[in-house]
């Protein structure tokens, strides 16, 4: 059984993990700690505990449980004292204040949603995602850098504070796969910050496992502003060290002009402009998504069609 393992965080791990899990691969999650916003990010500032929000989903998406306990996990409260809580983050909370651990608390919520494969959070440590602005603003926050309009201006650097030590069971599960995909998910807040974290580029640079990156649907504005593929893959490897990736999956379906500029406010879709045998490029857009009730943040509502996503990186995978 080919060993998979996924990278990056919230919706885009959601979206590939959940096609993967109807295959025979041992399959494994490693999860961005950076987030901080809507219910996660008061958690945060009002327990003291570890980020749940993208662990949450992860959870979720590799659960086999019934389609009701799924949707319990991904509950939202939408007006009261829990508004913007959803209550499988409340509930990771408090199994971390019961267990003690956040590794420990995420184990005992796979058990409860019968996942198949594992979640592993990229650091056990608290950080703090920051970004420094070419005009010397300071994003104190990934909350902050997420909801910026400036960072397309350019910024002079990104980087996690108190500067973490890795979890080892997460370089463990990137020295000893077969198959690592990175992305699709946020450049700055999902991607990146797990390339920051101290001996993870490294391990996927010495890694045996080939590498496959799947590159974003959308531009967001005022961040990643007219980014084709090569700029998205420039970025990534600046962080890396090298560039690692065997495979580049990138979209070349249009949607509707309607939905387009309906959807205008997002961004444009990113276009690709490399000529490499790298690139696998497919039909990978999924259904349009409404902004959940009680969501307290913005999220993009252009997605990848799972379904696609999954039949390309498992063409990979019957080939290695």
């Amino acid at each position: 059984m080919k060993k998979i393992v996924v990278m990056g965080g919230g919706t885009g791990n959601f979206t590939v993990l959940r096609g993967l899990k109807k295959h025979a691969v041992d399959l494994s999650a490693i999860v961005s700690m950076a987030d901080d916003g809507g219910s996660t990010g008061i958690l945060r500032d009002e327990l003291g505990v570890l980020p749940p929000g993208d662990v949450r989903q992860c959870l979720v998406a590799l659960s086999d449980s019934s389609r009701l306990m799924r949707s319990l996990m991904n509950y939202r409260f939408e007006n009261g004292g829990l508004g913007g809580h959803s209550l499988g983050n409340l509930i990771l909370s408090a199994l971390e204040k019961v267990t003690g651990s956040f590794e420990r608390a995420v184990e005992e919520m796979g058990r409860i949603l019968y996942i198949k494969g594992k979640v592993i959070p990229v650091t056990t440590h608290q950080v703090r995602l920051k970004m420094i602005l070419k005009d010397r603003k300071l994003l104190e926050s990934e909350k902050e850098i997420y909801l910026s309009h400036e960072i397309d201006k350019g910024y002079s650097k990104i980087y996690l504070e108190p500067f973490p030590k890795p979890n080892p069971h997460a370089l463990s599960e990137i020295t000893n796969a077969d198959l690592v995909v990175i992305g699709p998910g946020g450049l700055h807040t999902s991607i990146i910050p797990n390339l920051l974290v101290d001996g993870v580029s490294k391990a996927l640079r010495e890694s045996q496992a080939k590498k496959v990156f799947i590159c974003n649907l959308m531009n967001r504005r005022g961040q990643t502003t007219g980014y084709k593929v090569s700029d998205y893959l420039k970025e990534i490897v600046h962080y890396l060290g090298r560039d690692v990736f065997d495979y580049i999956l990138v979209n070349n379906q249009t949607p509707d002009p309607t939905l387009i500029e309906r959807y205008a406010e997002e961004g444009e879709l990113v276009e690709n402009d490399i000529d490499d045998p790298r690139i696998i490029s497919a039909n990978l857009l999924g259904e349009l998504t409404e902004k959940r009730k009680g969501d307290i943040m913005r999220r993009s509502l252009i997605r990848h069609n799972s379904t696609q996503v999954t039949k390309e990186i498992m063409n990979i995978v019957d080939h290695l």
